[in-house]
This record gives C-alpha cells, sequence and structure tokens, in this order.
C-alpha cells in the first residue's frame, strides 16, 4: 500500500479556501475535511441536549463523544450516523459553532479526530491552523491569500447566495475584525507555516487556482511516481 497524503490550507477569511478545498479533494479523488462543520456539529449536539454553551467540561465530552465522518466525493456531513448536513448550516448553529470552537479542550478532541482520519485515507483540509498545528507534519502545505477587496467580494457573493444580503462596508469591518481575532488569538492563532507555499488568489479565476494548487501537491508528492486517485503515491 503506498503512502496517504496530507494537504494542508490555511489563509484568511474570504480567500477561497473551503471552494478551492472541496474541488481539489474532489480532484484528487482525496476526503475533504470540513472542520467548519466539526464544531458546527458540536454546537448542533450541544444545543439539541440542551448543554449550555458557556459549559466547557460538557462541550469537551461531546466534542469527545462525537461521531463525525464525511464521504468522498459529497458534502453530505454525518454526526453520530445521522445526516446534519442541512441542520448545521442555520445561522443559530453557526453562532454556537463560534461559542464552541473557543474551548481548547474542543478543539484538541476534534483535532484527533482528524488526525484519525488521515490515518484511514488521504485528505484536503483548510482552516487557520491546520499546517501549524493540525497538520504540522503535511506532506503540502499551502497559505491561501487574497488582497481585503477581493476577500469582500467574494464574502459578499457567499452571503447573497446563502439569502443574507450586506454591504461591503458591512463584510469588509467585518473581516478585518475577524482577522484580527484569528491572528492575535492564544490558541493556534493564524500563521502561515515556514514550509507553506504562498498563493495570492486576488484576480484568479477559481479554476485557475484549482491548477495551480493541483500543480503544487504533484510536484510535492509524487517525486517523479505517478498520483492515483486513491491518493497513493506509488512506489
Amino acid at each position: 500500500m503506498g503512502k496517504r497524503i496530507v494537504v494542508a490550507i490555511d489563509g484568511p477569511a474570504g480567500a477561497g479556501k473551503s471552494t478551492i478545498a472541496r474541488r481539489l479533494a474532489d480532484r484528487l479523488g482525496f476526503l475533504y475535511i470540513d472542520s467548519g462543520a466539526m464544531y458546527r456539529a458540536v454546537g448542533l449536539w450541544a444545543l439539541e441536549t440542551n448543554v449550555a454553551l458557556s459549559d466547557m467540561h460538557r462541550l469537551e465530552q461531546l466534542a469527545g463523544e462525537a461521531r463525525i465522518e464525511f464521504r468522498n466525493g459529497v458534502s453530505t456531513v454525518l454526526l453520530n450516523g445521522r445526516d446534519v448536513t442541512e441542520a448545521i448550516r442555520k445561522p443559530e448553529i453557526a453562532a454556537a459553532a463560534s461559542q464552541v470552537a473557543a474551548v481548547p479542550a474542543v478543539r484538541r478532541a476534534l483535532v484527533n479526530q482528524q488526525r484519525a482520519m488521515s490515518e484511514k485515507a488521504s485528505v484536503v483540509m483548510e482552516g487557520r491552523d491546520i499546517g501549524s498545528v493540525v497538520f504540522p507534519a503535511a506532506d503540502v502545505k499551502i497559505f491561501l491569500d487574497a488582497h481585503e477587496d477581493s476577500r469582500t467580494e467574494r464574502r459578499l457573493k457567499d452571503l447573497e447566495s446563502a439569502g443574507q444580503p450586506a454591504t461591503p462596508e458591512d463584510v469588509a469591518r467585518e473581516l478585518q475584525e475577524r482577522d484580527h481575532r484569528d491572528r492575535t488569538r492564544a490558541e493556534s492563532p493564524l500563521m502561515q507555516a515556514p514550509d507553506a507555499v504562498y498563493v495570492d488568489t486576488t484576480g484568479r479565476l477559481i479554476d485557475e487556482v484549482e491548477e495551480m494548487l493541483l500543480k503544487i501537491v504533484r510536484e510535492r508528492t509524487s517525486n517523479g511516481k505517478e498520483l492515483h486517485r486513491d491518493g497513493e503515491v506509488k512506489e
């Protein structure tokens, strides 16, 4: 059996991480780990079981007991065998996830699950501390970035698609505040890993970015050998 591969994609909000990570995973035949969905799933479970979002001990227990699963090629999210794909996208769940993700013990529990997933399949995962904390030994590390105006425009389109219109000024302010929180938080701050490849997506079409990242992955993992869609480099 060949070596399993881990692709870690980090970067600020609005840089296009989620979209490109999904497409890259599909292109390579890898498992896409949606870290945000995992925190949402724990937040959903907490609300359903009337666990206070301030109860860090109970939240840690829920995160440790939660069985969160993803499937190759589909966006389905399973929580303890139940399809929660739609349920976790509700605004109140997003708000709960934000509080859940701030609990260090919850983060550690979910990181353990993410690492366990990578032992069973080649994975693509995006976030803010993937290459620096979650998978420090990842085979490929990419830091995806974009100019603030470009990130604001992308975020606006995402909100409009979700039926949540907003003004450019509000979105720009939200991104600035989020950047500050992400970069200055004590637990796993946003940073570019020293060995990560920096990719600026400003003004680039998603297809172009996908091809750029695909080339990076192939160059860093195949070493002249064939990279198969099952996620293995054949020796």
